[in-house]
């Protein structure tokens, strides 16, 4: 990877890419500490840290690198165009209009969606501040006195700063996207989950040495796994039947059809972590339920209960996303259109069944797969009550190995086109 940096670092044009990506993610983490209007960010951290850090709202926290809970101007980070952009793709699945839009009419059809995407930015961002903000104004009846000033104007600033926050990043996503290397928002989390390795490492050397030395070889081996898991697919062999077309014969040629193994990247984590999480998330905001034994027991995050729970809908998820990327009888219609076919299985129905069934096949691994990298933290903070401080997770791991393997790729892909002599050569 670094030597890719340092090859790719040699050429003007990707060494502007590289320099504009670097200048918008230094100024998100700069603008990630300013702090909104009316707001005592100081006892609201306290606060976090001490109830709410095993909540939803510490996943969003951990998404916003610690934005979320000092209430910054980013607090709401990347998470409304993200949710956005997952709502409006289920939706194009769902509504045939949107459905028309995004396969028939082409490139101005996907900027419609994208436009439709960033209006439905605003309005969750304007809902999440005003979550936020009554959320804030709620713990005053816990003798906590997070909101200043009180009246109709701090409310609108509060509420638009968050709003405003919000679609700052996802200008700021797009920017990195068109102008720079890789994707823009995937940058962004990797640089707000790169922000907090300094503490967790601080932690790791504050830790007994075996503990940290277990730590240290337990992440390497995980990160060795992703990567392994990250490339690893299966191959349908596909044959495509000759045809004249003209004094041409085409077709003829044996190809395959590759399913990666991780289809669903960490979509099934996200979806899984953010609905395990609302039962302790509604403990936190009711005095005295945190402390009981129904909360230890089943809704904490670090017991046993919750860890079931937790990889059940890590499989549930897994199938549910996969249905939306991958359509059999899609996949089926285009191969015979194409003349294609694969050995062994007449056109039609038969391969689309076929195509079904590895699929099936290979959701159950890969939700293995994220369960084995979400269920690990949690099982090794169980045996290991110093693990469960450490600001990590399997999403977090996820997100950093694949963004870094995306952008590797992508600079190779950038150096491969401009080193490319062609056939005048």
């Amino acid at each position: 990877m670094f030597s890719t940096l340092a090859n790719a670092w040699k050429i003007p044009e990707l060494r502007k890419k590289l320099m504009f990506t670097v200048l918008m993610l230094l100024i998100y983490r700069l603008c990630s500490v300013i702090p909104v209007p009316f707001i005592d960010a100081s006892q609201l951290a306290n606060y976090f840290d001490s109830t709410l850090s095993n909540t939803i709202l510490g996943l969003y926290d951990a998404m916003s690198g610690s934005a979320f809970s000092t209430a910054t101007v980013l607090a709401l980070g990347i998470q409304p165009y993200i949710n956005a952009s997952i709502i409006i793709q289920l939706l194009t699945v769902a509504l045939p209009p949107l459905e028309r839009m995004a396969k028939e009419e082409g490139e101005a059809g996907k900027k419609k969606i994208e436009r439709i995407t960033r209006y439905t930015t605003v309005g969750l961002g304007l809902l999440l501040g005003f979550a936020y903000y009554t959320m804030m104004r709620n713990y005053a009846t816990k003798g906590l006195t997070l909101i200043t000033a009180d009246g109709f104007l701090p409310a609108v600033v509060i509420i638009l700063a968050f709003t405003a926050g919000s679609c700052f990043v996802m200008w700021m996503g797009e920017q990195i996207t068109e102008f720079g290397i890789g994707n823009g928002i995937s940058m962004i989390l990797f640089a707000n989950i790169i922000s907090g390795l300094p503490g967790m490492l601080s932690r790791i050397l504050d830790m007994v040495w075996w503990q940290a030395l277990i730590i240290v070889i337990g992440l390497a081996a995980l990160v060795v796994f992703i990567i392994f898991i990250n490339d690893a697919e299966r191959r349908v062999p596909v044959q495509y039947a000759k045809r004249v077309v003209g004094r041409k014969i085409m077709g003829g040629q044996n190809t395959n059809l590759p399913i990666k193994v991780a289809m669903s990247g960490v979509m099934p984590i996200i979806f899984a972590s953010s609905i395990c999480s609302i039962p302790a998330t509604i403990c936190a905001f009711v005095p005295g339920w945190t402390e009981g034994n129904w909360y230890k027991y089943v809704w904490s995050p670090n017991s046993w209960v919750y860890f079931v729970l937790y990889v059940l809908m890590i499989f549930f998820f897994s199938w549910f996303y996969s249905t939306i990327q991958y359509d059999p009888v899609e996949i089926s219609n285009n191969l015979k259109k194409n003349g294609g076919f694969i050995p062994g299985f007449r056109p039609g129905k038969p391969t689309s069944d076929f195509i079904q069934k590895v699929i099936n096949k290979i959701i159950v691994f890969g939700a293995m797969y994220l369960a084995i990298v979400a269920g690990l933290p949690i099982v090794a903070g169980n045996l290991m009550s110093s693990v469960q401080n450490l600001a990590i997770g399997g999403t977090s791991i996820i997100i950093i190995v694949g963004v870094a393997l995306e952008t590797v790729k992508a600079l190779e892909a950038q150096m491969l086109m401009r080193h490319y002599k062609g056939f005048l050569d």
